[in-house]
């Protein structure tokens, strides 16, 4: 494998191992083989240089002498690389963040130091990292320095922790290739076209922030529907790739608008990386949701340059990731803490999955988050973390209704635990699930597609009958679907609206 895939392994097994604790330098590693049901011991001291290695007395050692010290070459190579300045840029940003603290706890499953618990808050990580720069001439320490700075007597990393989470990643998508097998897909539908467009960047003051909005619009450069979509971004995003959907929508008609969320966006992430911020905070989670309404309210109030007689009265909204879970939030589904607080800290659940890292860092914001806008009469969200923050029966009160779209293959926000079982528990009302075989987290975004990506036809033909539809596309006890069979598939991916197999008794 490359030095660099091993590299980005040790700083989370790194990571893993920096505990609360007395300042005095673990010496001894202890590895777990689960597959061999052995464990190898080595020694820090011995990986000063491949010398050191070969002349040690370690089960590593011997293992070098094995290999006529090819494997101590690359192993002290790789330990003397030095640590990557935004590694420590971003934790000395990050101390005490609920995101960090999530991360922390995540990949210390993978190792412990015996007899302590592990520091959540990322200030022994600091200071482990200080330490570490203090004691290398240049003040660039290697990963090897890093290793040696952590307090501790005797490591101890647990390969087997890595093969359990693979088998539950593997385990978060069953449900969803069952029902994919079981429902005929819908027909692929021709590609939207790619009318003529008027694209600008205007910016909005808000009251909720301390700078104005940057927002893409997007409009037909024909005649005008009147009508009104907002497309909301993912963590660390940006409009940009999402102005394929924007385009096909504006195209037929739509008036797009395409808010940056500034708290959480590319270039927020950026920031974070390199040290100059935090990582967006729990309040970003109403934030984000005032950025949609602030956008709406502008738009009825005529305060947008360049949009006129367009309707905010009813609106559609369509996110990602993030921005799906935004997108519930205008459309009435209520967060609550109650599950947030009683799972977070449980490494071993078994619905655990990468969106709870997120998820989790927004408990301290979610008495702020229920920002319900009447004006929204559907929402289509996709790839949406919700299982911890939409509990059972916080969906009743909707006043949009729901497409929510999941793919097969998303390993960050998996279909089963994060789609799938939301929807059977949720209230039946009219809302609707959309499969896409072989879709991933980021695949179904429209990029730069000329023809809006994958998910354009599905999107178009949803917005279009919630429009259509009138007072009739508001949620209600036994409403008809919005979405029938027809032609809004893809050739690309196929996929299929589960929601009968659902009714039917589920996966």
């Amino acid at each position: 494998m490359r030095l660099r895939f091993w590299r980005s392994g040790l700083l989370a097994l790194t990571m893993a191992l920096t505990v609360q604790g007395p300042v005095r330098a673990i010496e001894e590693v202890v590895v777990e083989l689960p597959l061999l049901e052995n464990t190898i011991k080595l020694r820090l001291s011995e990986l000063s240089s491949p010398e050191a290695l070969i002349s040690g007395n370690s089960d590593l050692a011997e293992l070098d002498r094995a290999s006529n010290g090819e494997l101590g070459r690359k192993l002290v190579k790789l330990l003397n690389h030095p640590v990557p300045i935004g590694l420590r840029q971003f934790t000395d940003a990050s101390v005490g963040s609920p995101l960090l603290e999530q991360t922390l706890l995540l990949v210390s499953s993978f190792g412990t130091v015996e007899g302590r618990r592990p520091d959540l808050s990322g200030e022994t990580l600091k200071a482990a990292l200080d330490r570490a720069t203090a004691a290398s001439p240049d003040g660039d320490p290697t990963l090897l320095q890093l290793m040696q700075a952590i307090p501790g007597e005797r490591a101890r990393l647990d390969l087997a922790q890595a093969q359990f989470i693979l088998a539950r990643m593997l385990r978060h998508r069953r449900q969803a290739d069952r029902l994919m097998a079981s429902t005929a897909p819908a027909a692929a539908a021709a590609a939207p076209v790619d009318g003529p467009v008027l694209v600008s960047h205007p910016q909005l003051p808000v009251t909720h922030r301390p700078e104005p909005l940057d927002l893409v619009l997007i409009q037909p450069q024909g005649p005008s529907n009147g009508r009104l979509v907002l497309i909301s971004h993912g963590l660390w995003d940006t409009p940009r790739n999402f102005e394929g959907w924007g385009r096909v929508l504006a195209a037929q008609g739509y008036t797009v608008l395409l808010p940056r969320h500034p708290g959480s966006d590319k270039q927020q992430q950026h920031e974070v990386l390199s040290g100059q911020a935090p990582p967006p905070t729990a309040a970003e989670l109403g934030l984000r949701a005032q950025d949609l309404r602030a956008v709406a309210d502008a738009v009825a109030a005529g305060r947008i340059a360049g949009i006129a007689g367009v309707d905010a009265s009813k609106l559609v909204v369509i996110g990602h990731s993030w921005g799906a879970t935004t997108a519930l939030q205008v459309a009435g589904v209520k967060p609550q803490d109650s599950a947030l607080r009683k799972r977070c800290d449980n490494v071993d659940d078994p619905d655990r999955n990468l969106s709870w890292t997120l998820q989790c860092s927004w408990i301290q914001g979610v008495d702020q988050a229920g920002i319900a806008d009447p004006r929204v009469i559907a929402v289509a969200a996709v790839s949406p973390p919700v299982s911890l923050l939409f509990p059972r029966g916080s969906g009743r009160e909707m006043n949009g209704r729901i497409l929510l779209v999941s793919g097969t293959h998303d390993w960050i926000v998996p279909p089963d635990p994060e789609a799938v079982a939301p929807f059977v528990l949720a209230a039946p009302l009219g809302n609707q699930l959309v499969l896409v075989k072989g879709g991933d987290h980021f695949n179904l975004r429209a990029g730069k597609a000329p023809n809006g990506g994958v998910l354009a036809p599905l999107l178009l033909e949803w917005t279009n009958r919630a429009f259509a539809a009138g007072s009739a596309a508001r949620p209600a006890e036994g409403a008809q679907p919005l979405l029938p069979a027809g032609e809004w598939g893809s050739s690309e991916k196929p996929m299929a609206d589960v929601t009968a197999r659902m009714k039917a008794g589920g996966p």
